[in-house]
């Protein structure tokens, strides 16, 4: 099925037990099949911090604003991405209008959960197919990197990257190990910006607002 596929291999990793049937049905893929990857998504799911409930309610609210966006405007499902954390929801990508933003965030902010809404939207510069490889290329080195640090807890962090900006989210385990993670995605090739909006283990979800933008 198409929707099945789109939501799949362009946008979503359905992962938690309690939404199999509903990937099932959207992919027409093999039950059982998906149960084992989701077997393996909630094992990752209880290592993160938060742990499995707080996983599957962020799947949740990510699936929900996909759908939102997906019955308003297929434009705006296709080229916009959004990560969820802790009931903080992350918007990243480029439209070609102003309008088109505006709506994606009010649609973003009707899904249940959702605790905050930062909207890191542009519209459309033109960056191109070789924009979008460059994204591609700086998002995966830095996970890549991140992964390789037995000094960091690559597990809780969430990176997307658009027209060269990198967006941090996730809970770093202290300053220290926050550090080095902005440190990597500063010295990543072609990489413009860096913008975390990751938030220190004992630090409380609610009372984070701003972000922490790297101009150099």
């Amino acid at each position: 099925m198409a929707l099945g596929k789109a939501y799949v291999g362009e946008k979503m990793k359905y992962s938690y037990v309690g939404i199999l049937a509903v990937t099932a049905l959207l992919s027409g893929c093999d039950p059982v099949s998906l149960a084992v990857g989701a077997g393996a998504s909630v094992g990752v799911a209880s290592q993160q911090e938060g742990g499995l409930r707080t996983a599957v309610t962020d799947d949740a609210i990510q699936l929900k604003i996909a759908d939102l966006w997906f019955k308003k405007d297929f434009d705006m499902f296709r080229k916009l991405n959004v990560t969820v954390k802790e009931g903080r929801v992350l918007l990243t990508g480029s439209v070609p209008t102003a309008d088109m933003r505006v709506e994606a965030v009010r649609l973003a902010w009707q899904a249940d959960g959702v605790r905050q809404v930062l909207n890191e939207i542009s519209v459309d510069e033109g960056g191109g197919v070789k924009g979008a490889i460059y994204d591609s290329w700086i998002t995966s080195s830095l996970k890549t990197k991140l992964m390789f640090d037995k000094y960091i807890q690559s597990i809780n962090y969430n990176i997307d990257t658009v027209n060269g900006n990198v967006y941090l989210m996730g809970v770093a385990q202290n300053q220290k190990e926050l550090a080095r993670v902005m440190d990597y995605a500063r010295n990543v090739s072609h990489v413009h910006n860096v913008v975390s909006y990751v938030r220190l283990k004992y630090e409380d979800p609610d009372n984070i607002s701003g972000m922490t933008p790297d101009n150099g």
